[in-house]
């Protein structure tokens, strides 16, 4: 299997499904309410459509769960499998706010070995195929992602998804040596991790194998590590789908 290939050809057609984003965004968007009380709108569905549709072009083989479709989620003994959100942070892509991305990570021996994320308002597109193949694509550049390094006397600034932050991950905040920290929501936060720009992120388990599938690849093939709080490597295709916690490092703090 050339992940290489296979990440390159899909590439323009997640710039496509951002575009296609925006413009279903600007025309007014339908939206519901699923049953797990969290929204979606005919956005989500449409990229949803656009993105497996290519994905299963370039590898008919490979089966993909989606956030949005029901398809292979009871599935447990799946090993290779696409993890896709075609919109994560639908609050903010119904809202007109910029963090919301568009998501597909290749998971293969149940461990992340690609991901595609684009964030289509800021314009920034990020995928990654292996250890040193981690990549921004912006103003049409493609920067490598692995040579950023910052490791100096700066404050280290972490992220997190709420202002409130728990005394358990106070505490990871305390051990490691945080000195800032900014609410930033979607999967975003693994790429600006990747991109040295800020330094972590911790989370309890709270999120679905999907949400951080394809930021995981970018941030460990950045050289940055994603363990769960005791340490532990973090492996895909688990009964429920669900996260267990979450740590993120940069390779500048590590």
């Amino acid at each position: 299997m050339d992940i290489k290939k296979i990440i390159e050809e899909l590439v323009d057609p997640f710039l496509k499904a951002g575009d296609m984003s925006i413009s279903l965004r600007e025309k007014g968007l339908k939206k519901e309410i699923k049953p797990d009380n969290t929204p979606v709108s005919n956005g989500d569905l449409e990229v949803n459509k656009f993105i497996t549709q290519h994905i299963s072009n370039i590898t008919p083989d490979i089966p993909i769960i989606s956030e949005e479709v029901s398809d292979n989620k009871d599935n447990t003994q799946l090993k290779n499998f696409w993890l896709v959100d075609p919109i994560d942070g639908t609050y903010d892509y119904i809202n007109n706010l910029e963090e919301f991305t568009i998501n597909a990570g290749l998971i293969i021996d149940n461990k992340p070995a690609a991901g595609l994320i684009y964030a289509p308002a800021k314009k920034r597109m990020f995928y990654s195929y292996g250890p040193g193949n981690a990549f921004e694509l912006t103003n049409g550049q493609t920067i490598n992602l692995s040579n950023k390094i910052n490791k100096n006397n700066n404050p280290i600034k972490f992220i997190s998804y709420s202002n409130k932050i728990k005394p358990e991950i106070q505490k990871i905040y305390q051990d490691i040596g945080v000195d800032e920290n900014v609410k930033m929501k979607s999967s975003l936060k693994f790429c600006v991790v990747a991109a040295g720009e800020y330094d972590g992120y911790v989370a309890e388990p709270r999120a679905y194998e999907w949400d951080i599938a394809a930021g995981h690849a970018i941030l460990i093939h950045s050289g940055g590590t994603v363990t769960d709080f005791d340490g532990n490597e973090i492996l895909y295709g688990k009964k429920d789908l669900k996260n267990p916690s979450i740590i993120l490092k940069s390779k500048n703090i590590l």
